[in-house]
């Protein structure tokens, strides 16, 4: 009689079988939220949450529209989310501009000064704007909201400079500066373009960072309010679908806002990868004629251009 053969578990068998529970569990942590948010937005009047699901309806989002003070709210926030992106990637890139070409022993205490505001709780940054610019008689407001959250966003947006400025190469400027150019010139010429795609990234970083800030903005903002603070609010009573409505509206204009970021960047390196083939086309193109030529064959010649005539 054969005995029967024990199950024989691999240690590669188990850390597969691990990575898999792993994903599993991390992504219906991630997911599984925003699925009963996107179903509980479109549930019956009568039962505002996920399960059970009694029918299709759009009632949430006709209240949604109706509801004045979320969009008064939304307005202010992207009102604050313009000015902070304005004033922080101004203050950022001067000061990455600054601690990149500091080269006194002053540069770390500098540095440690302009990226400290992300280390100071954002209650800290948020009562002390109100105190200083209200004894100037700046009260609370769009305008102190935006101040505040500029003092710490500005830092972000600085350190992404300095990352993208390690790979810029000063001999170009200098290039620049020796066949004549001044400074506003280079600067606008050949810094700024470099800095182009870090500009990008540092406007959208600081617009989301803005958009959801609450610890800060709670006491800059004075008598105002911004979305974050009106959805906080609405939470303290009673927080209806209509929440849900407004996250899948989001939800969905950050979807499509990712697939056009995405189809633009993927049509941008191919026209990439076209130049590149067509330099390497012409460097070919370029290269055997001058091969035929060593060897007594006609070379290439430019279009337009006569052929010599042998002399006489």
């Amino acid at each position: 009689m054969a005995r029967s053969r024990k199950p024989s578990f691999r240690a590669e068998d188990m850390t597969r079988w691990a990575v898999k529970g792993y994903l599993v569990i991390f992504f219906g942590y991630m997911f599984l939220p925003l699925i009963f948010m996107f179903v509980a937005a479109f549930n019956e009047p009568g039962i505002p949450r996920a399960i059970p699901f009694e029918g299709l309806t759009f009632h949430w989002f006709e209240r949604l529209f109706d509801n004045a003070q979320i969009w008064a709210a939304v307005v202010n926030s992207l009102i604050i989310g313009a000015g902070v992106v304005a004033l922080s990637i101004t203050l950022g890139l001067s000061g990455a501009l600054l601690l990149t070409r500091l080269k006194t022993r002053g540069r770390t205490f500098l540095y440690g000064v302009l990226v400290s505001p992300l280390l100071t709780p954002g209650i800290i940054l948020g009562i002390s704007t109100l105190v200083f610019w209200n004894n100037l008689g700046v009260p609370g407001g769009l305008l102190l909201a935006i101040l505040a959250q500029a003092t710490f966003i500005s830092a972000y947006c600085m350190l992404l400079f300095m990352a993208r400025l390690q790979r810029f190469d000063h001999a170009l400027e200098e290039a620049a500066l020796d066949l004549g150019a001044s400074h506003r010139q280079v600067f606008w010429k050949i810094t700024l373009p470099f800095l182009r795609p870090t500009i990008f990234t540092a406007a959208v970083l600081a617009f989301l960072q803005s958009f959801e800030n609450f610890n800060t903005t709670v006491f800059a903002i004075g008598g105002e309010t911004t979305l974050t603070i009106q959805l906080a609010s609405m939470a303290r009573l009673s927080l209806t679908p209509e929440v849900n409505a407004l996250a899948v509206i989001f939800i969905v204009l950050t979807v499509v806002a990712a697939i056009a970021l995405e189809m633009k960047r993927r049509a941008e390196r191919a026209e990439e990868e076209r130049r590149i083939e067509a330099a390497k086309r012409a460097d070919a193109e370029m290269t055997s004629g001058l091969d035929r030529g060593r060897d007594g064959s006609p070379a290439l010649q430019p279009q337009g251009q006569p052929q010599p005539q042998p002399a006489q």
